[in-house]
C-alpha cells in the first residue's frame, strides 16, 4: 500500500453503510494519495447493506449474496484500506490522537472518522436478560447479521416456533413478514394505537393493518409489553401485558427503535446530545480532527435514522477532507420514505396530516385493495405527502415536496392520472438529481450515465450503481429510466434464466450438459461450466442440490459444498448446538420408539424435547460431537427435517377410528412416506394425506396434499402454503386408488425436482408452471414424458441410504468434531 510522504492517518471507527460509504467518496476524490486509511469494524465482514437483511430473513437473499455485501473484504486490500475486522474500539483518547481496541490493538490517527451507528433500543422489562446481561435465549433485536442468522437457525429448527415482535414501525413489520415467510406464527405488539405511526396517520395505519393480516400475521395495538416470559430452564415461553394478558411465544424479536451509539464519543469527552453534536461540516463540536457520520451524528438538533441523509452527509464529508470543496456544507435533510413493507409499497414524506386550519389536504383511501393516499398543501407548497398500495406517484411528489416542480390547480390529479402537469407525464421529464433508489442514494442522472457508458442491461446498470438493490421498491421506476435512456436499444438479460450466476445456462441445459460431460462434483462443475473456471460460493449448494438429483448416491460428496446441516445431517441452532427429529412414517409411532426416545433426552441431557407441527418429535440442544452416538443410541431413521428434501407426511387417522374417515389415510400416508423418503428437491417440501373432506391434516396447504372423497377416490392437490404465503393448493386430478396417488405423486415430485429454480417453493412454481400445463404434461400425458418421469423417480427412490449411517463412517475426521467458534476472531469480552 503505497502513500506519498505527506499522507496523513485517517481511521474511521465504523464499518457500517455510514463509515464505508464516506471511504468510497473520498476515494472516488483521490484520497487514496491524500490519506492512509484504517477502518475498525467490530462484525467479522466487509460492508454489507443492512436494509438488505430482512430479504434474508425471509429467504429472498442469502448471507453471502452479492446484493447483501456492498463491499467484500477484497474490496479494502484492492483501494489500500486497512481494516481491522471483528474488533470493537473501545476508547478514545483525544489528545493522543489514538484508538484503542478490544483484542488490545491501539490505532494512531490524523484525522478521525467515527461512524459508530445506532444500536437496538432494548425496553427495561423483566425477563429480557439473563443475570450477566446477556440476551436470553429465544430473544432477538433486528440489526446485524448475527441476529438474522440467529432468527433462521431457530425458525428452521422446527416446524412449530412462534414468535411476538415487539414494535409496529418498518422493522418491526419487516421482521414479522420475514419469519412469516418462514413459516412461523408471528404476532405483532405496538404501544401505539396503529402500525406505523411515524409516518402514517390513523386511517393509513388501518389500511396496512388489513394487509398485514391478510398475511396471516396478528396485530395487537394500544399493548405495552411489561415482561418476556421464560420457563424454568430459561426459555422463552412468551410475553405479559400492562393489563395482565399473555401471549404465547417461543421467540421475541425487540424492533422498538434505535438509539444512536455514542459510548465512545461520550467517554472520551466529546459533545453528546442525543447524538454526537456536529457542525455543518461533520466536524465534532470544538475539534479540529474529529468528526462524526451517519446514525450516531446529531447535526443542527436532528438525528437521522434513514440512509438518504447518511449518502448526503457522506458526500460532504468526503468533500471537506480530501479539499475538493473545503467550503461544502451539509444543511440537514429533507426526508422522504420510499421503501417496501411486508410486501407492501409505501411512500411518505413531510407531515402526516393537516395542522393548521388554511392547511388542504386530499385523502384517498380503499381498504379493499390495500390503497391509502394523502398530500397535505400550506400556502401552495407541498408540506407531506403518503402513498400505499399505489406510489406510482412518488417520483412527482417528491418533486413536488422539494419545490421543484409546480403544483396543479386539481390537487387530486397530484395523486391520480386525471389531469396530471407536465412535469409528472413521464420518466424523461424527471429532473436528473431526483433520487431514485433511496437504500443506495442513486440518482436519475446516475442511472442515465451508466446507460450512456455502456452498460447493455437492467442487470448491468443495476450491479454497477446498486439501485434496487435495498428494500426493492424501485424497481420499477429504475427500469423505466433505464429503458428511456437506453432509447430502446436495451438488451435482454440472459442472466435471468441462469440456474446459478456463475454458469450461463438454464436448469435443462444445465442437467443436460452435467449428464453428458459426466460431471459429478461441485468443483467439476466450476472448472468445466463456470464463467473463467471460477468458483461462486452462493452457487455451490444449489449445484450440490443438483447433483445429488441427477445422480442420487453416485454423486461426488464435496464437504466444503453444503451447509452445515447437510453435512452433519441434523439442525443448526442458535448456540451452535443441533437438533434430531428421527422420521416416525405418517406421524405413527410406538412405545418403543418413545422409550427410545426418552432415554437418549435424559443420556444426553436434551434441554428440550419438541412435538413438531409434523407430527414428529424433535430433540433440540444436541451437541456436534454426540450426533453419531445418539443416532446409534435411537436406533431410528433421519426424519429429514433439516435439509432441502422430503420432509414429512402428515395424516390423520382416517378410517382406523375415525367415524367420519372415507379413506386409510394413515396407510397411504406411510407409503407415500416409504417411497418419497429423503428425495433432494429444490426446497423443502411437505405432504399430508386426509381421510376426508374434512382435512384434519391439512393437506390442503401442503405442497403436495391427498383428501379422500369416498367411493375409493382420492382428490390430489398441488402448491398449497402455510406459512407467509397463505395458498391453497390447486386440484391436479381425482384418482380411484392409493397406488395412483403414489404414481402420480412421483411424477409431480420429480417435474418439480428437475424444472424447479433454487429455493423455488411449491407454491410459487405450480402457478409459474400453471396447473392447465401440470395436467397436460403429468395426467394426459400429452409430451410423452410420463415413462422417463417415472423411470427417473424409481432411480431416486432406489437410490435411497439413510444419512444418519454415516455415524459408523463419517465422511471427514472433522464432519462430527467440535468446530466452534466457526471463524477465528479475537476474544473479547462478552457484550
Amino acid at each position: 500500500m503505497a502513500h506519498t510522504p505527506s499522507s496523513s492517518k485517517l481511521l474511521v471507527v465504523g464499518n457500517g453503510m455510514a463509515g464505508a460509504r464516506t471511504v468510497e467518496e473520498i476515494l472516488n476524490r483521490g484520497g487514496r494519495e491524500r490519506f492512509e486509511i484504517t477502518m475498525i469494524g467490530d462484525e467479522p465482514y466487509g460492508n454489507y447493506n443492512r436494509i438488505m437483511l430482512s430479504h434474508v430473513l425471509s429467504g429472498e437473499a442469502a448471507v453471502d449474496d452479492e446484493d447483501l455485501i456492498l463491499n467484500p473484504m477484497g474490496w479494502y486490500s484492492a483501494n489500500g484500506v486497512k481494516l481491522h475486522a471483528g474488533d470493537r474500539a473501545v476508547s478514545l483518547d483525544r489528545f493522543a490522537k489514538s484508538v484503542t481496541c478490544e483484542s488490545g490493538r491501539v490505532v494512531d490517527y490524523d484525522v478521525l472518522i467515527v461512524a459508530t451507528g445506532s444500536n437496538t433500543f432494548f425496553p427495561n422489562m423483566d425477563g429480557l436478560r439473563e443475570h450477566d446481561g446477556r440476551l436470553a435465549r429465544g430473544v432477538f433485536g433486528f440489526r446485524n447479521i448475527a441476529d438474522t442468522n440467529g432468527m433462521l437457525q431457530m425458525a428452521q429448527a422446527r416446524d412449530d416456533v412462534s414468535a411476538v415482535v415487539i414494535g409496529g414501525g418498518l422493522l418491526g413489520l419487516e421482521a414479522a413478514y420475514g419469519l412469516r415467510t418462514q413459516g412461523l406464527t408471528v404476532n405483532v405488539v405496538h404501544s401505539p394505537g396503529h402500525l406505523m405511526n411515524q409516518q402514517l396517520d390513523e386511517r393509513g395505519g388501518s389500511v396496512l393493518r388489513a394487509e398485514i393480516e391478510k398475511l396471516g400475521v396478528g396485530v395487537h395495538t394500544s399493548m405495552r409489553t411489561t415482561a418476556v416470559l421464560r420457563d424454568d430452564a430459561g426459555l422463552v415461553t412468551g410475553v405479559s401485558f400492562v393489563d395482565g394478558s399473555t401471549l404465547d411465544a417461543d421467540m421475541v424479536v425487540v424492533t422498538a427503535g434505535i438509539r444512536p451509539n455514542t459510548e465512545l464519543a461520550r467517554a472520551a469527552g466529546l459533545v453528546v446530545e442525543r447524538g454526537i453534536v456536529v457542525d455543518d461540516q461533520m466536524r465534532c463540536e470544538d475539534e479540529g480532527s474529529v468528526y462524526a457520520v451517519g446514525e450516531c451524528a446529531q447535526h443542527r438538533g436532528e438525528t437521522y435514522g434513514l440512509v438518504a441523509p447518511v449518502w448526503e452527509q457522506a458526500v460532504i464529508l468526503a468533500d471537506v477532507l480530501t479539499g475538493s470543496d473545503p467550503e461544502a456544507a451539509y444543511v440537514g435533510s429533507r426526508t422522504t420514505t420510499q421503501l417496501k413493507v411486508a410486501g407492501v409499497d409505501v411512500a411518505a414524506m413531510g407531515v402526516k396530516g393537516p395542522e393548521t386550519a388554511d392547511d388542504e389536504f386530499v385523502q384517498y383511501y380503499e381498504p379493499r385493495s390495500g390503497t391509502y393516499k394523502s398530500l397535505v398543501v400550506r400556502d401552495g407548497k407541498l408540506i407531506g405527502a403518503t402513498l400505499m398500495g399505489d406510489i406510482s406517484k412518488a417520483g412527482f411528489l417528491t418533486q413536488a415536496f422539494d419545490g421543484k416542480v409546480p403544483l396543479p390547480e386539481e390537487r387530486i390529479s397530484m395523486l391520480f392520472d386525471v389531469g396530471a402537469p407536465g412535469a409528472a407525464a413521464g420518466v424523461a421529464d424527471l429532473p436528473d438529481d431526483l433520487q431514485v433508489c433511496n437504500c443506495n442514494g442513486v440518482s436519475k442522472g446516475d442511472l442515465v450515465a451508466c446507460v450512456h457508458s455502456g452498460a447493455k442491461t437492467l442487470t448491468d446498470v443495476c450491479a454497477q450503481t446498486r439501485a434496487g438493490k435495498g428494500c426493492g421498491s424501485c424497481k420499477g421506476l429504475v427500469a423505466d429510466i433505464v429503458a428511456c435512456a437506453a432509447g430502446g436499444e436495451l438488451e435482454a438479460d440472459p442472466s435471468a434464466d441462469w440456474y446459478v450466476p456463475c454458469i450461463p445456462m438454464s436448469k435443462p441445459e444445465l442437467v443436460a450438459t452435467i449428464r453428458e460431460r459426466d460431471l459429478r462434483a461441485v468443483s467439476q462443475v466450476f472448472a468445466e461450466l463456470a464463467t473463467d473456471a471460477k468458483e461462486d460460493a452462493s452457487a455451490k449448494m444449489p449445484l450440490a442440490s443438483l447433483l445429488r438429483t441427477i445422480w442420487g448416491p453416485d454423486w461426488v460428496d464435496e464437504r466444503g459444498a453444503l451447509f452445515i446441516n447437510d453435512r452433519v445431517h441434523a439442525n443448526i441452532q442458535r448456540d451452535g448446538t443441533f437438533s434430531v427429529v428421527p422420521q416416525m412414517k405418517g406421524g405413527v409411532t410406538t412405545p418403543d420408539q418413545l422409550r427410545k426416545i426418552a432415554d437418549v433426552a435424559d443420556k444426553y441431557g436434551v434441554p428440550l424435547v419438541k412435538v413438531t407441527g409434523g407430527q414428529r418429535i424433535d430433540l433440540l440442544g444436541i451437541k456436534k460431537e454426540d450426533l453419531p452416538k445418539v443416532w446409534g443410541d435411537l436406533d431410528m431413521p433421519s426424519g429429514f427435517a433439516y435439509g432441502k428434501s422430503m420432509r414429512t407426511v402428515k395424516t390423520c387417522v382416517g378410517t382406523d377410528f375415525c367415524r367420519y374417515g372415507l379413506g386409510d389415510s394413515t396407510s397411504l400416508g406411510i407409503a407415500l412416506e416409504e417411497r418419497f423418503q429423503g428425495l433432494e428437491t429444490p426446497a423443502k417440501l411437505k405432504l399430508a394425506v386426509a381421510g376426508c373432506p374434512r382435512n384434519c391434516s391439512e393437506a390442503l396447504c401442503k405442497d403436495f396434499g391427498v383428501v379422500a372423497v369416498g367411493d375409493g377416490r382420492w382428490d390430489i392437490y398441488v402448491g398449497g402454503a402455510a406459512g407467509a404465503h397463505i395458498r391453497k393448493g390447486d386440484l391436479l386430478a381425482t384418482v380411484e386408488s392409493p397406488d395412483a396417488v403414489i404414481e402420480l405423486g412421483g411424477r409431480f415430485i420429480q417435474y418439480y425436482r428437475e424444472n424447479a429454480k433454487w429455493l423455488e417453493r411449491t407454491y410459487d412454481f405450480v402457478p409459474r408452471v400453471g396447473l392447465e400445463h401440470l395436467q397436460a404434461l403429468l395426467v394426459r400425458d400429452e409430451e410423452d414424458i410420463v415413462t422417463g418421469l417415472d423411470e427417473r423417480i424409481q432411480t431416486a427412490v432406489d437410490g435411497y441410504r439413510d444419512p444418519w449411517k454415516e455415524r459408523s463412517a463419517p465422511k471427514s475426521p472433522a464432519q462430527f468434531a467440535p468446530s466452534l467458534p466457526l471463524l477465528p476472531l479475537p476474544q473479547v469480552p462478552v457484550r
